[in-house]
């Protein structure tokens, strides 16, 4: 048995390596795709597979599918999107819920994620030359999947939050709701379809709290309680902008008299210290204790 399956692996490996010598500027990954069966298997190698371009191999035990592609010609992004669209969540993209729903009983696989990808089915469509290729983002997708590729929602979510600090600091509570509902709404925007991996993985830990500290200072105008959430959601914001950097420098700053005496953070575009856990009453207390460059 172990030898028969020593002579399957190297079988595997001899048909990956023949494949490849029909692509030219290699590269070759690994990455996790969602699917039950061998009709899975089918469905997901033929979305993905371009002739002189790229080589799709899943393995429905583990999941993984090894791709080999020309690394002038595509990308790892374009070839995920198109096994997302024909209904296989994978590490980088979701399928849309209808096109998750009309596929077999048998290849409907268990999913933990809600967030879709377009609602369209892709057209598979031949690249046939390199020239062709400079459009192949948005090849067979449609307008709602260019605009999650050309948006920039974390952007949007940052710009957002450093309103939200700005109102603190002019200790007006009336403002800071509404700069803080629209933070929430640029929070429940995000597509993370749309963010890479790493920032993927981040902000599926820090979104809910940042929802929820959002959501507590648009329901409130008293800068007490906004300020409490404040902290955490600053905390969380730090952890993102970590990941996923700013259009300009980001200065992580600290107070040792907030949150009672334990000391608090927050960020903020400008060095000059400009406290929002006390406004204008302790405008200058703190000090920058960490820049986020570019």
């Amino acid at each position: 048995m172990k030898s028969l399956k020593s002579i399957m692996v190297a079988l595997f490996v001899l048909s990956i390596t023949s494949c490849n010598a029909q692509l030219k500027n290699i590269k070759t990954e690994t990455v996790k795709v969602f699917g039950n069966c061998g009709m899975c298997k089918s469905t997901i190698e033929k979305a993905g597979n371009k002739k002189k371009e790229t080589i799709v191999k899943w393995n429905k035990d583990s999941k993984i599918a090894t791709i080999s592609y020309d690394s002038l010609k595509t990308s790892k992004t374009d070839i995920l999107k198109r096994v997302a669209l024909v209904g296989y969540d994978n590490e980088m993209f979701v399928s849309p819920n209808d096109t998750y729903d009309d596929l077999p009983g048998c290849c409907q696989y268990g999913r933990a994620k809600k967030e879709v990808f377009p609602t369209e089915k892709p057209k598979m469509e031949m690249v046939k030359n390199h020239s062709e290729h400079t459009n192949s983002e948005t090849m067979g997708m449609p307008k709602s999947a260019t605009e999650i590729i050309k948006t920039d929602y974390l952007r949007l979510v940052f710009d957002n939050y450093f309103e939200v600090k700005n109102a603190l600091v002019q200790s007006d509570g009336n403002l800071t709701s509404i700069k803080a509902t629209s933070l929430l709404k640029s929070l429940e925007n995000v597509k993370m379809n749309a963010l890479e991996m790493d920032v993927h993985m981040v902000w599926m830990k820090v979104m809910k709290d940042l929802k929820a500290d959002a959501n507590k200072m648009a329901e409130t105008k008293d800068e007490s309680s906004q300020r409490t959430n404040f902290i955490s959601l600053s905390n969380n914001i730090y952890s993102l902008l970590k990941i996923r950097k700013y259009k300009t420098p980001v200065y992580y700053q600290f107070c040792p008299m907030a949150n009672d005496g334990k000391g608090a953070n927050w960020l903020s575009t400008e060095n000059t210290v400009k406290n929002p856990y006390y406004g204008l009453a302790m405008l200058s207390c703190g000090k920058t204790v960490e820049t986020i460059k570019k």
